[in-house]
């Protein structure tokens, strides 16, 4: 199976170069799933269709381009951002490299080799950026989990005087048996604890 063509949104206020541009991208196997002529409607359309990538002109009518990029980036979606601009003398400081989480930035017009090669040195980069981070989300939970487990397993070979392998095993049958996680096991036994503090009811 071919692989999924890369999902763009092209946000460009100059309405004559728009088209063309985004008859260059189709032409190069690129889907253009939305477009937008301002900031705002660029942060609109990419929260709405969640595309891989956002080509991002730097000059908008509403604002700079960077203010919008800094509010794509922030929701946290696997898009990537490309900045591109006609502008020679437009620059990003390192804060607002750090900011809008560009991963590149253009002139404009670019030729269309470099263009093609950029917008798919984004999207990989993205992705190993995503990746990265669930990646790191997963072993913190896990390491979270964990930590419960060894602190249930102490209250447990407290209270019944058993061993650590016969306190992880009394966890480990209570999970099967009741078909839930065994961190959620070792939370219960945990909040058993006299003085424990108990989750705030929701109103």
């Amino acid at each position: 199976m071919a692989d999924s063509p890369i999902r763009v949104v092209l946000a460009d206020d100059d309405m004559l170069a728009r088209p063309l541009l985004s008859e260059l991208l189709a032409s190069m196997g690129y889907a253009v799933v939305g477009e937008a002529g301002t900031g705002r409607e660029a942060i609109a359309v990419a929260a709405d269709v969640v595309p891989d990538v956002v080509l991002l002109d730097v000059h908008m009518p509403d604002g700079s381009g960077i203010d919008a990029a800094k509010a794509i980036t922030a929701t946290g979606a696997p898009t990537a951002v490309v900045l591109f601009s006609g502008d020679a003398s437009v620059s990003l400081s390192a804060d607002d490299a750090r900011a809008t989480a560009a991963i590149a930035f253009l002139p404009k017009p670019a030729p269309p080799g470099i263009l093609d090669s950029t917008l798919r040195l984004a999207v990989a980069r993205a992705r190993e950026l995503t990746e990265s981070r669930q990646d790191a989300a997963f072993w913190k939970q896990k390491l979270e989990e964990r930590k419960l487990i060894e602190r249930a397993k102490g209250i447990l070979m407290r209270r019944t005087g058993s061993t650590e392998q016969e306190a992880y095993r009394i966890m480990q049958r209570s999970s099967q048996d009741n078909s839930v996680p065994m961190s959620q096991i070792a939370q219960a036994v945990i909040d058993s604890e006299p003085g424990a503090k108990k989750p705030e009811a929701v109103a």
